[in-house]
């Protein structure tokens, strides 16, 4: 089960990602590109690397991504109508049939040669989010801090700046 999730997932990786980059829509190559990290976000799950795949969504997908969008549908606003007008759903329903169809090709020849590599027992316990506390807050602790004083800088410096209102500049010799 594992196996046949892993390649579903890249197939649909791939898949996303050749989709994103032919297509012309700015719009839909964005949807593209957040389908793609979801993607592979599923496959640091199954590399049980849960914390990549968390801060993959939130981050990237999320935030990134969702404000990446925002500007390009505020760029586009007379294209706005013609996004729902172009897209049908039998193409949507017909890739997502191709990528099944090809995923189980590719899980059938991979079941027949042994391709996969076996992860090792030491490496279970890699991207936990235990283990990535444990080595930031004991080995990293210092350059953890002095980061985290730096970014509490830079959000109040931002702030200061911000709220600074400029004196409106009189003329003297008026």
């Amino acid at each position: 089960m594992i196996t046949f999730s892993f390649i579903f997932l890249a197939v649909l990786a791939v898949a996303s990602a050749l989709a994103m980059v032919i297509n012309k829509n700015a719009v839909n190559s964005a949807l593209f590109l957040v389908l793609n990290m979801i993607a592979l976000s599923g496959v640091y799950l199954l590399l049980k690397a849960q914390f990549l795949a968390i801060i993959q969504v939130l981050v990237y997908a999320g935030a990134i991504m969702v404000l990446f969008l925002f500007v390009v549908m505020l760029l586009n606003l007379e294209n706005e109508e013609q996004l729902f007008s172009k897209f049908r759903i039998k193409y949507f329903v017909a890739f997502l049939l191709g990528v099944g169809v090809f995923s189980q090709l590719i899980y059938s020849i991979g079941s027949l040669t042994d391709t996969l590599p076996v992860v090792a027992e030491q490496m279970t316990q890699a991207g936990t989010v235990e283990a990535i506390g444990d080595v930031l807050y004991t080995k990293y602790s210092l350059p953890f801090h002095i980061i985290a004083m730096l970014l509490t800088a830079a959000v109040n410096g931002a702030l200061m700046v911000a709220q600074h209102k400029t004196k409106p500049v009189t003329d003297e010799n008026d």
